[in-house]
């Protein structure tokens, strides 16, 4: 959409082909919901927090199976990525209805180098949300300041 100056006083541009073009490039049916790949699918929404002991990753994907994640640490990159295929066909004398669905998503983060302790990450799929407990190493946690006394 282009800013352009209307000086007869009419809440219509100048140009009704520019009310035209303007109408019919916007998608009409995204209401507001922008959370899509290059690709135009659907990712899901990740929460990420840190706390002085770990980093707590939540992914909202209702309807998946644990069975359906797969989830990697390379080096200091998790990788969360996931992949279900439904398939169901009804057969009746007369006619043969087949219905398929597939989703697929792969979200990668990186983490900060020597903080993870790879050997303690814990995975939780529950109630449509993939939580993911990533713990620090010891010599990573945040201490207080130290107070040192004058003498």
């Amino acid at each position: 959409m282009s800013i352009e100056k209307r000086s007869n006083g009419s809440l219509l541009p100048a140009n009704p082909r520019t009310l035209f073009d303007d109408f019919f490039s916007r998608e009409l049916f995204n209401w507001g919901n922008n959370n899509y790949s290059s690709t135009l699918t659907t990712l899901p929404s990740v929460n990420i927090r840190e706390n002085p002991e770990n980093f707590v990753v939540e992914v909202a994907a209702p309807g998946m199976e644990k069975q359906d994640f797969q989830i990697s640490l390379e080096g200091n990159l998790l990788t969360i990525s996931s992949s279900k295929k439904n398939e169901t066909e009804d057969k009746n004398d007369n006619y043969t209805r087949r219905e398929f669905s597939y989703q697929a998503f792969q979200r990668s983060f990186e983490l900060a180098r020597d903080v993870v302790d790879e050997e303690h990450i814990e995975a939780k799929y529950e109630n449509g949300v993939l939580k993911l407990t990533i713990p620090k190493k010891e010599e990573a946690k945040k201490r207080p300041p130290k107070l040192i006394e004058i003498q």
